[in-house]
């Protein structure tokens, strides 16, 4: 069964094949101070006075008299203070976190929640067949590059094979990992998927997405291979380093990204993300704008994959067809539930595949 490895990360990376590394990306703003609660000192003195439980001399001791019991109002109104308190700290507490999070120099990498990942790789096929091709047109479409007379793409000694190139930080990787999580999912399995966003100071900012640094992809149709060459944390040169691409993997990106087979492309330079799908198309700085997903949140996104009608919805699953009839060619047109589909055959007729 062929499957995808994961990629390891650390130092000594080198940057990207021919590129120079992206412009450095200012700091984080300084935390806010911290306010300090201030309370009075209680003393811990017995008043000095007459009265008391003292007997007086020659007399008889007076009773302690026991506790009073608190009315059932009083405690009544206590627990309604205090649930009034509790929700007050809780508005606090997570209006401060958004705070934190709207001001972070970066947004962390951390798993993808269950129902974010079901909703992504199990979109009905039939939303597929309704979307076809169907792209917005404010999504500003770019179809994939069909190759011709190239010989099937092999990595790690697999072919078929889709090898995908980019970086954490690029807001155009971030748009089209959706369409390619869904994508793939038609054909495999996916584990230890991950969740982050897009540079808060690119074009685009903040776009929600997943990454591809841990996640592994199996599969018995092809073998994807992902590259995540740079986090989202800002360094003094750009942004940190996190994968490199091996050898084979050079060897794609040094023939296949050059203008030889990317109209417009300057030779020497990368555009993000960078994708060879099987020797049969490429797709070379994305498919549709990540502007589309502006204000998004993962869930917002996700969830509303079973609505044809969406046009979220329609940018990313008219790529996944795209995507999809790329597969099929390189699969011999497996598996046929997916290849055979209505929405896979309309990419298909589009790009002229077959």
């Amino acid at each position: 069964m062929a499957g995808k490895q994961k990629k390891g990360a650390g130092g000594g990376n080198t940057p990207k094949p021919g590129s120079k590394a992206p412009k450095p990306v200012s700091g984080s703003p300084s935390a806010k101070d911290a306010s300090r609660a201030q309370s009075r000192p209680i003393s811990g003195k017995k008043p000095v006075g007459k009265g008391g439980n003292t007997p007086r001399p020659g007399g008889k001791s007076q009773p302690t008299p026991g506790p009073r019991r608190m009315s059932g109002a009083l405690i009544a109104w206590g627990a309604v203070g205090l649930v009034i308190i509790i929700i007050v700290v809780l508005v606090i507490v997570k209006a401060t976190s958004s705070s934190s999070n709207a001001n972070a120099a970066f947004t962390p990498v951390t798993p993808a929640a269950a129902s974010v990942v079901k909703d992504v790789t199990s979109i009905p096929a039939s939303v597929y067949d309704k979307v076809g091709t169907n792209i917005p047109t404010a999504a500003t479409p770019n179809r994939p590059i069909v190759l011709s007379n190239q010989p099937a793409l092999t990595l790690n000694g697999h072919t078929p094979a889709m090898f995908y190139y980019g970086a954490e930080y690029c807001p155009y990787c971030a748009a089209e990992r959706w369409a390619m999580t869904a994508a793939l999912s038609r054909f495999g399995t996916w584990s230890n998927l991950d969740v982050t966003a897009s540079s808060h100071t690119d074009v685009d900012p903040s776009t929600n997405t997943f990454s591809y640094r841990s996640a592994i992809f199996t599969s018995p149709y092809l073998t994807f291979v992902s590259v995540e060459q740079f986090t989202t944390t800002p360094s003094s040169s750009g942004y940190t380093k996190l994968q490199n691409p091996n050898k084979a993997e050079e060897a794609v990106l040094s023939k296949y990204s050059s203008p030889t087979y990317i109209p417009g492309a300057t030779a020497g330079q990368i555009g993000f993300p960078f994708i060879d799908i099987g020797n049969v198309a490429l797709i070379s700085g994305g498919t549709y704008s990540p502007q589309m997903l502006a204000g998004l949140s993962y869930s917002d996104i996700a969830g509303n994959l079973s609505d044809p009608t969406n046009s979220v919805t329609q940018s990313i699953v008219g790529t996944a067809n795209y995507i999809s009839a790329a597969i099929c060619a390189s699969t011999k047109q497996q598996p046929s539930t997916v290849c055979q589909s209505s929405g896979v055959q309309a990419a298909t007729k589009a790009l002229k595949l077959g």
